[in-house]
């Protein structure tokens, strides 16, 4: 049986909500927490919990088995509790018995402690922080309640409106934060990240629910594959899964991973827009967008996402090897150009003792 860690065990213990909120979140993000940690001040506590406000309105959403009526009651105690106590003292009550992986519970039951760490946080970073969760927590209220059985994405338009709302909404609360915090990303370099910024985010996303298409409709009753790129390669959502649709469930993913690459050649405009100076958000956008890469090239030679049980990763030595090799080259534009191009093409890892 999995357990609390015992450093998220003594700030619970301790009612520590900087404590808790730092340690809960390498256990429901460690590639997050990597970034998170290079942030300084009040700009990493902002997105420390914005990143655990979202990873709440997720549990929610994902959460087997609830029906969507009580789902919609939280999102509403949710959107109330960043201005309304009684409002948080109902959303921390209603999800006690929530089922799910045991850290995002033990993050969602504690809601409270996240919402004191980010009480303290400047006035104008709270709003700019509100603004996109809310966004985001509105959107997977209307697609919980549109899809009172499980997620069933129909047309590629819908799929781009819902990775709008998870992803996208993150991408525009990033840059608003960056603008905010960066002295060196003023109101010129501001719109210049803007226009990229959402394709940033939802091209992280669509990777993100490509390589998990088993895993998303095993364990959460979720199928984000569009059903009419199914039904035109002679399958539906009801058969991703089945052995004998195997190949033709593959080709349906065909529109979604073009989707990714142009996505993720956009995203990697936007990390090099990034002035230099402004090098901790650099060392925060380039791994995620490594990861991405190199998981949309396995992905692409790979059916094991369409295979009950299965998923894309990844070798942990890549992950070691990007991480290492991104830091060292983040300041230089053409040598992120360089480690992109080698990490589309093969694997990249580095004899690491």
């Amino acid at each position: 049986m999995p357990s609390l860690s015992p450093a998220v065990a003594d700030a619970l213990a301790r009612g520590d909500a900087a404590r808790f909120c730092q340690t809960i979140l390498p256990a429901v993000s460690r590639t997050f927490a990597l970034g998170i940690k290079v942030l300084p001040g009040a700009l990493g506590q902002a997105v420390l919990d914005a990143y655990l406000l979202c990873r709440i309105a997720d549990t929610v959403e994902d959460a087997p088995g609830i029906d969507p009526a009580v789902k919609a009651a939280l999102f509403d105690d949710f959107l109330a509790a960043f201005g309304d106590d009684d409002a948080l003292r109902r959303f921390t009550a209603g999800v006690q018995d929530l089922p799910g992986e045991l850290a995002h519970r033990t993050l969602t039951c504690n809601a409270p402690l996240v919402f004191a760490h980010f009480a303290a946080l400047p006035a104008g970073t709270r709003a700019v922080v509100q603004r996109w969760v809310g966004e985001m927590a509105v959107g997977m209220r209307k697609f919980v309640l549109l899809y009172p059985n499980g997620i069933r994405i129909q047309t590629v338009e819908e799929y781009k409106e819902y990775c709008y709302y998870v992803a996208g909404t993150v991408g525009y609360m990033l840059t608003d934060l960056w603008h905010e915090h960066s002295p060196s990303i003023g109101a010129r370099r501001y719109a210049i990240l803007r226009e990229r910024c959402r394709a940033f985010a939802e091209a992280l996303q669509t990777v993100n629910i490509l390589k998990d298409v088993a895993v998303d409709a095993e364990q959460e009753n979720s199928v984000y594959v569009p059903e009419e790129l199914l039904v035109a390669h002679g399958s539906s959502q009801s058969r991703i899964l089945a052995p004998e649709l195997l190949a033709h469930n593959r080709e349906a993913l065909t529109q979604l991973i073009k989707l990714a690459w142009h996505d993720l050649e956009e995203a990697l405009v936007y990390l090099l827009d990034i002035p230099r100076r402004a090098v901790s958000i650099r060392l925060f956008c380039i791994l995620p967008l490594l990861l991405a890469y190199a998981t949309l090239r396995d992905l692409v030679q790979s059916t094991a996402m369409l295979r009950p049980g299965g998923s894309v990763k990844i070798s942990r030595r890549e992950v070691k090897s990007l991480l290492m090799t991104g830091s060292m080259l983040v300041m230089s534009n053409a040598g992120v150009r360089w480690l992109v191009q080698r990490v589309r093409q093969r694997s990249f890892e580095l004899a690491i003792a």
